[in-house]
């Protein structure tokens, strides 16, 4: 059975559990051509719009 040798310190066990606190947030902001959310560097699902250019057009079903 493996036994750990020595006790694992405080600072490098809460080092190794350090990223367990950082929350992912996508980073969105509003499309410029309609004004619906969108994440960053990404073409707006509401329009078909990226930069500026129109990339695809959007079915109206």
């Amino acid at each position: 059975m493996a036994v750990p040798k020595r006790k694992t310190s405080k600072t490098r066990r809460d080092t190794r559990r350090a990223h367990d606190a950082i929350k992912f947030t996508a980073a969105v902001e509003r499309c410029p051509n309609c004004a619906e959310w969108k994440e960053r560097h990404h073409v707006c699902m509401a329009c078909g719009s990226y930069r500026g250019r129109q990339i695809f057009e959007i079915e109206e079903v």
